[in-house]
């Protein structure tokens, strides 16, 4: 596959590196809610009325990235602005810092902490298990953490980087998106990540650390109503 499945990516992971836990069939298909809210859908003109209503609840709400398709009655399409989508394909020199370790269900209540504070609208209760988790530990305390979410056989998405406002301006995010990358690259994988760009600091901090913008990506939510 080349880099153009990264165009509709929630769709391509459904089918692909996730496909086991993807809920539905035919044109439209979602991460079950306690994994991420997240649908895809084949294509923008996909007839997928019926699967909407089979997959999503009433007052639900479900987010879409890259492709979305036109709302049926009783159905809420919003935009929430677009995304810097971003990769990278060599590796990053990794700087000296504090232990970098895997991220596990000993380390559950942490996570779900550190992302509740930082990382809030994304992250579930199950979302450590769509890939590996890495962190860093200071003090005893989770100080940051990276993971894997999205991909496909060719392709892992970089996700819920993030650091404790407590040690924040240490490198720790750059740190373990260096790490990460190469672990990704040395797997034969591309990696790419997502950043808003109302987050300027974050993308900068991708910039440096020598990712490139692929595209501009639409985000949007879906509700029923």
């Amino acid at each position: 596959m080349t880099d153009s499945g990264l165009d509709n990516p929630f769709w391509l992971s459904l089918c692909t590196r996730h496909r086991d836990l993807a809920l539905g069939s035919g044109h439209a298909k979602r991460y079950p809610a306690e994994f991420a809210p997240f649908l895809g859908v084949a294509a923008a003109d996909a007839d997928v009325e019926a699967e909407l209503a089979s997959l999503v609840a009433e007052d639900e709400t479900v987010l879409l990235l890259g492709v979305a398709p036109r709302p049926p009655d009783g159905w809420r399409l919003e935009p929430l602005g677009e995304l810097a989508q971003m990769v990278r394909e060599e590796p990053i020199e990794v700087a000296d810092g504090p232990e970098i370790v895997p991220l596990g269900e000993a380390h559950r209540a942490d996570v779900l902490a550190l992302t509740a504070l930082v990382y809030p609208h994304y992250f579930r209760p199950r979302t450590m298990e769509l890939g590996r988790y890495f962190g860093m530990y200071l003090g005893g305390r989770l100080a940051a953490m990276i993971g894997e979410r999205l991909g496909t056989e060719t392709h892992t998405e970089m996700s819920a980087i993030c650091t404790h406002p407590d040690f924040a301006g240490r490198g720790l995010a750059s740190r373990l998106t260096a790490f990460l990358t190469n672990e990704t690259l040395a797997r034969g994988h591309t990696p790419f990540l997502h950043v808003s760009f109302e987050n300027p600091r974050a993308k900068a901090l991708y910039e440096r650390l020598g990712y490139r913008l692929r595209r501009t990506i639409p985000f949007w939510s879906l509700r029923r109503i």
